[in-house]
């Protein structure tokens, strides 16, 4: 946690950026029956009827001190999965870094053995080393600002049904350029200071 909390103290560095990463799920619901839409005195009217298309993986990244946040849909959230997002971000998003600082959840998929599983060493390799993973502690995920992000994703754009990956992918391509024109960041202000005060009771007792 204090890992987490020191480096959201350092300023903005361009050659060493901080990225925050998360992902979740959406299912993917069509209607059987077409909505009618709202009008003058009466509110949209939704049949309760739907059909299930299967779940889409949502992943998503996020440099809070420069305001620009990427989601990225896919069919599944497996190791390989991953390990592609990781070299897009290397290599599409941050190609001009030195190194990235990558804030996550401590989850199975997210290692540098994902990335050996999924490439040659020697491009898995050149991926790690653009790459300074900083874990979120077990049942701390909250300290990770993608998932402040995720919370917007779904409030704006994800709280309804969804047919098809296609429009998803729309969807949700919209609503971040919508975003990052628009320079969102969050002001983190919860620090190492106040974690210990706050938070008393998770550090250990120690008798003098």
């Amino acid at each position: 946690m204090e890992d987490i909390l020191d480096l959201y103290k350092l300023p903005y560095d361009p050659k060493h950026p901080q990225v925050c990463m998360d992902e979740t799920s959406k299912q993917l619901i069509s209607e059987v029956q077409q909505p009618i839409p709202a009008k003058s005195g009466r509110v949209k009217r939704v049949d309760y009827e739907y059909e299930r298309q299967g779940v889409a993986n949502l992943f998503v990244l996020f440099e809070p001190l420069r305001g620009w946040r990427h989601v990225k849909v896919t069919d599944h959230r497996t190791r390989q999965d991953w390990a592609y997002l990781m070299k897009e971000l290397v290599d599409v998003h941050y190609p001009e870094v030195e190194f990235i600082r990558l804030v996550m959840d401590n989850l199975n998929t997210h290692t540098a053995g994902a990335l050996y599983e999924t490439f040659e060493p020697a491009e898995a390799k050149r991926i790690l080393d653009k790459l300074e993973f900083h874990y979120t502690p077990k049942h701390g995920s909250w300290l990770d600002m993608a998932e402040i992000e995720f919370s917007v994703l779904s409030r704006q754009c994800l709280d309804r049904r969804i047919g098809d990956k296609g429009l998803l992918i729309s969807e949700v391509d919209a609503w971040e350029k919508e975003r990052n024109e628009s320079w969102v960041k969050i002001d983190w202000r919860f620090t190492t200071e106040d974690a210990r005060i706050k938070l008393k009771k998770l550090y250990p007792s120690i008798s003098k």
